[in-house]
């Protein structure tokens, strides 16, 4: 269960005013104290994730977020945190207790799920309480709400059964190479091993794609940009399909044999993690940008920038050397994703590999409500180096 990245886990989130007994119901679900609860408003000030390994689901995630009713300067911050953790989760459950005098809160939450497609159970938090106002917040909502006493644990196995039951599985996206490559293929993957590359392991996206080849039972052989050209004079049968790194997508497509399909790890997270089809239409704009142009270079983690950082560095030195040295960049990392997004012409994201995809995908909605196009590393640099039409997306 600890092996499977958090990135690739179900997200549960669980979400409700301050003292309706979220901290609670998180260690009712994983049996465990992973958060503290006290009688205090407001003590949890972040969200706290807990891995876990849930029946029908598998590996999942459960956060504990603040209560979406703080208030003051700190309170503003933490609900913030709270919309941040819902973004990125595949399902939530909303926790509700006492009587509806005020459910404006709860129905805006409501009406937030409901916009992002995300599946929402709503839980009466009895806290150990008789009174059980199921019924009346049932008629408030509009949505059938679950009488649960997560202190004392009663109703928890009838709600890890409804959680099971709406989870939504897409066994396509466990599948990184997709049809790509099958049992048997050839398949070479270019691997730089430089400044950027993680001392001693490979990056994630690395692990993902090698894996999935081992487990279609595909021949993975694994090589750097500097040694691809003796790999394939000793191949006998040239490579169905080669995936490199993007940065050295024009360095390897001018070796690629013309039997063989290229890709690269950033183009095959696109469709993993993403939205291919926006991203493909938002690489089509990226070469009419105006010489003054705004880019948006997002990366999903934060990270200590190294000399030749590809999003910092690399990225856009190839958008300066193809438009012009008037783009005006902006490079923001981790959560720091602006809300509005209308000051610039594209986005360029990374390849996400630390993000799920309900996260990405909610910042492509967003772009896309603001009509500005995105794309993803990979695509972009395909663009740029002139060998879009030469990939495999």
């Amino acid at each position: 269960m600890s092996d499977t990245a958090r990135s690739n886990r179900y997200h549960i989130g669980i979400f409700g005013r301050r003292n309706v007994g979220k901290s609670t119901m998180l260690n009712a679900l994983t049996g465990q104290d992973v958060s503290i609860v006290s009688d205090v408003a407001g003590t949890t000030t972040d969200t706290v994730w807990k891995n876990i390994e849930l029946p029908k689901i598998g590996a999942a995630v459960i956060g504990d977020t603040a209560g979406f009713d703080d208030e003051g300067a700190l309170g503003v911050m933490r609900n913030e945190r709270t919309r941040r953790a819902a973004q990125q989760v595949d399902m939530s459950l909303v926790l509700v207790n006492g009587e509806p005098e005020d459910a404006s809160l709860e129905i805006e939450w409501r009406d937030f799920f409901r916009k992002a497609d995300i599946p929402t159970i709503f839980v009466y938090n009895r806290c150990g309480r008789e009174y059980n106002g199921a019924n009346k917040w049932n008629e408030i909502l509009g949505e059938e709400v679950y009488s649960v006493s997560a202190k004392e644990g009663e109703g928890i196995d009838i709600l890890l059964e409804k959680i099971a039951a709406l989870y939504k599985s897409d066994d396509n996206l466990d599948d990184i190479t997709y049809s790509l490559a099958k049992k048997g293929d050839i398949v070479v993957l270019v691997m730089p091993q430089d400044a950027q590359a993680p001392k001693g392991r490979l990056i994630q996206p690395q692990v993902l794609t090698l894996r999935n080849l081992l487990d279609k039972g595909a021949l993975a052989l694994c090589c750097t940009p500097e040694e691809l050209p003796r790999m394939l004079d000793s191949l006998t049968v040239q490579p169905s399909l080669i995936i490199t790194d993007s940065q050295v997508f024009a360095q390897v497509q001018a070796l690629t044999p013309k039997e063989s399909k290229l890709t690269s790890f950033s183009v095959l997270m696109a469709r993993h993690k993403g939205d291919i089809e926006t991203f493909c239409s938002g690489a089509k704009t990226l070469l009419s940008l105006p010489k003054n142009g705004k880019v948006l270079i997002a990366e999903a983690c934060s990270h200590i920038p190294q000399n030749e950082d590809i999003g910092r560095v690399k990225l856009p030195r190839m958008l300066r050397n193809k438009l012009g040295e008037e783009l005006d960049i902006t490079v923001v990392s981790g959560n720091d994703f602006p809300e509005d997004l209308t000051p610039y012409d594209i986005i360029i994201h990374c390849g996400a590999c630390m993000f799920t995809r309900r996260h990405v995908l909610s910042r492509v909605r967003r772009a896309k409500a603001q009509n500005i196009p995105i794309t993803n590393y990979g695509i972009a640099i395909a663009a740029l180096t002139g060998i879009f039409d030469k990939i495999t997306i």
